[in-house]
């Protein structure tokens, strides 16, 4: 099992220079303009400071910027840490929809992808934009301007059976959630059907899940204020994404969220009337909405993370390696990362 970080602010560097030596195998940067600092800067300052730790977006959003530009950004990235540059993508809910805008459709994000992909392989590979097809390719290579000499794994982001298929079909490497992807093994046969498509193997393909994670003191109950504090913000991360799927096409809730929904969706209504949904977003990984605080009850939690003490997270981290997930990443309040990684690191990762 491999274990990663997310870094999300200029002031989060040294964050990831301290996860490098606490034993961390990769860092996740994000991709949310109106959120967090800028993906780039930041990849290359966590470059930078870094030798050992993989790099990469932890995703980056394609309907943000077109795709050369984006085949461009991560082949500089891996000029300045080569060999250990990866490119994890995704339709972007949180980031497109705080700018009014919806996550892009499959068939887009496929597109992207195939161009990023041939263009990272050194092809030449048509590219249309504005009603304008044309043949594109880098150029110049001998300046050294970029590196794609050295691969650049490709994880594709997914938390439904299309994106999931198409993570086999063209990606490297598979970044879904638990639970909002489903079961692992559900995961990987929809990786299987799309690999399986296309004709190609998965020898090397990564499955890497984005978790949250709770590691209890002795004696604590999931009731306590310190919980609610932790992991809250990122537990309602879950449920406004399925509330903006209810919302757009009337999605039925999984089973995980139905001891709240109805309540939620009444509150939801009511109170976001005339509200921008920037506002609701705004909360993500960072805060919990104290209107939200009486939809994280233990039941949620029990079902959106990994909850116990050392030795039980280890536990069901080793069954989720069994059923073939290769890597963890989970994203703690903004005021707290230092300490619950360095936790985590000293209490988990060794014992693994």
């Amino acid at each position: 099992m491999k274990f990663g970080v997310t870094v999300s602010r200029f002031d989060e560097i040294d964050l990831a220079v301290e996860a490098e030596r606490s034993g961390y195998d990769f860092c996740w940067v994000w991709d949310s303009p109106l959120l967090r600092s800028n993906l780039w800067v930041m990849m290359a300052l966590v470059a930078e400071r870094t030798q050992r730790i993989r790099v990469g977006s932890g995703v980056a959003i394609p309907g943000l910027r077109v795709a050369p530009v984006t085949a461009n950004a991560i082949a500089t990235i891996n000029r300045m840490a080569p060999g250990r540059t990866f490119l994890g993508v995704g339709t972007g809910n949180t980031a497109m929809r705080n700018m009014g805008q919806l996550p892009m459709k499959v068939a887009d994000y496929a597109e992207d992808l195939r161009v990023i992909r041939a263009l990272l392989n050194g092809e030449t590979v048509d590219y249309t934009a504005n009603g304008r097809t044309h043949p594109v390719n880098f150029q110049s290579l001998e300046l050294d301007y970029i590196d794609i000499e050295n691969p650049i794994p490709i994880h594709v982001g997914g938390f439904g059976p299309r994106s999931q298929s198409l993570a086999g079909e063209l990606g490297d490497g598979l970044i879904t959630g638990i639970p909002r992807g489903g079961s692992i093994p559900d995961a990987l046969t929809n990786v299987e059907r799309g690999a399986h498509q296309a004709g190609r193997n998965l020898d090397g393909f990564e499955t890497t899940a984005l978790v949250n994670m709770l590691m209890l003191n002795s004696d604590e109950t999931l009731s306590s204020p310190r919980v609610l504090e932790e992991v809250g913000s990122s537990v309602m991360v879950n449920v406004h994404y399925l509330y903006d799927r209810f919302l757009e096409a009337e999605a039925e809730p999984p089973k995980f969220v139905e001891s709240i929904w109805d309540q939620y969706v009444a509150f939801r209504r009511e109170r976001d009337a005339n509200r921008s949904i920037s506002d609701i977003h705004s909360s993500h990984y960072g805060h919990l909405d104290e209107e939200e605080a009486r939809f994280v009850t233990p039941e949620l939690i029990r079902e959106c993370a990994i909850v116990g003490q050392p030795g039980d997270i280890v536990e069901q981290l080793t069954e989720l390696e069994r059923q073939g997930l290769d890597g963890i990443n989970f994203i703690p309040p903004v005021d707290q990362q230092y300490e619950i990684y360095s936790r985590f690191a000293s209490e988990v990762i060794q014992r693994m």
